[in-house]
């Protein structure tokens, strides 16, 4: 059965279950761990998403990240490598009905984190914004609650044009 896509409303408890990932993550990667990021809609307080923890991990060495891909499938982890996206690890959690998704990046890939970081951020300060992306999801996900694609080709005009603005921003 494919993914069903559902939006809800901000809910507080998500900072906390991406700390509590964030732990077990951090442990898994050690010394090779830089930084770890909460990104994606369920970071941006009050704004309405997929009940899925996106979580940023910048490392030194994306090979040692590689080397221990076997401690995260112990944790639930899917482990799907580049995933579309040059340099990046990427992992997801709970099948169909996905938790939480990893997105990994080696701290010299400024263009990745940055974009990420930005879009966030752009979305925490200017809440006319983030309550426009939660009106467009919730009708997405409305419309194609069986449909990854459509929902995604839904919202990527407004996230690219969303993008634009907060690099443009966040680079000042």
């Amino acid at each position: 059965m494919p993914q069903h896509i559902i939006v809800v409303d901000y809910d507080p408890l998500w900072p906390l279950l991406f700390r509590k990932e964030a732990d077990a993550i951090s442990r898994i990667l050690g010394d090779n761990l830089v930084l770890i990021h909460h990104i994606g809609s369920t970071s941006v307080p009050f704004l309405a998403a997929k009940p899925i923890i996106d979580i940023m991990p910048v490392v030194k060495d994306l090979s040692g990240v590689d080397a221990v891909s076997g401690e995260f499938v112990k944790l639930g982890y899917e482990y799907l490598g580049e995933f579309g996206i040059k340099g990046r690890r990427y992992l997801r959690k709970g099948g169909q009905e996905r938790t939480h998704q990893i997105h990994i990046f080696q701290m010299e890939d400024d263009t990745n984190i940055l974009r990420h970081l930005a879009f966030r951020d752009y979305l925490r300060s200017h809440r006319d914004v983030a309550m426009e992306y939660a009106a467009l999801k919730k009708d997405l996900a409305a419309r194609f609650p069986y449909d990854i694609d459509g929902y995604c080709d839904g919202k990527d005009a407004f996230v690219k044009k969303i993008e634009n603005l907060a690099l443009a921003e966040y680079s000042k």
